[in-house]
């Protein structure tokens, strides 16, 4: 158990969720948690990033699909630029490319909405001891990934978003896919117009995608954005 007496430093958690009330219910369990304290909030991954370079909190707990930037992309940044906090991933999703991808990218557990309530204490502990956590549909993805892979799932293990574009790319199809026009991303991103423009030509290309509701469709499907269809 985590202590809570006044020689143990307690443990400083970032929140972040596009969804309020999914910040509102994980920081609720949080704060039942002995020793542990929400310092920050985020309803994006860009502003997630900022904030855990701001804070340098000892744990994350962010959702995948986010606005602006998804949690993958948001945990591999945090894992740079502030190596010293951990990240949980909390999602809807338990399929392999989920998975995948934020283990890959630096997370140490990965939680499942639908039963994070009853995990999360279970996973703060653990992966704040330097353990690995994951939900049990989690675990299972990870299993058949490394011990018992199908014929289908190593098929399909080359042919992800993230394998087959670059972070930049990734960043612009999401943006893209939000609606945001090219002077937009251009300022978000920190690059020129004309860069978007390539970008968003290459896309195309290596996709073999022709329009903009093609890319968002795309980009919707592999878990880039939250938006709907």
């Amino acid at each position: 158990m985590m202590g809570n007496t006044s020689n143990t430093r307690r443990i400083r958690v970032l929140i972040a969720d596009d969804h309020e009330i999914v910040r509102i219910g994980i920081r609720a369990v949080i704060e039942k948690i002995p020793g542990v304290e929400v310092i920050a909030e985020a309803a994006d991954g860009r502003t997630a990033v900022r904030l855990a370079g701001e804070y340098r909190p000892d744990l994350a707990l962010l959702d995948i699909t986010m606005p602006d930037m998804n949690g993958i992309e948001a945990t591999r940044e945090i894992r740079v630029t502030s190596p010293e906090t951990q990240v949980i991933a909390v999602s809807m999703y338990s399929e392999r490319q989920f998975v995948a991808e934020i283990l890959k990218a630096g997370a140490s557990g990965y939680l499942l909405k639908n039963s994070a309530s009853r995990e999360v204490g279970p996973a703060v502990e653990a992966v704040m001891a330097g353990r690995v956590y994951l939900s049990p549909k989690a675990a299972k993805v990870v299993v058949n990934m490394f011990v018992r892979p199908s014929s289908a799932e190593q098929t399909d293990q080359s042919d992800t978003v993230f394998d087959l574009l670059s972070p930049r790319e990734r960043a612009v199809l999401q943006l893209i896919a939000e609606g945001k026009t090219n002077k937009e991303i251009a300022a978000s991103l920190h690059i020129s117009t004309k860069t978007v423009e390539s970008h968003r030509a290459q896309l195309m290309d290596k996709l073999d995608l022709h329009t903009v509701a093609d890319l968002t469709k795309y980009a919707i499907r592999h878990g880039l954005t939250p938006l709907e269809t």
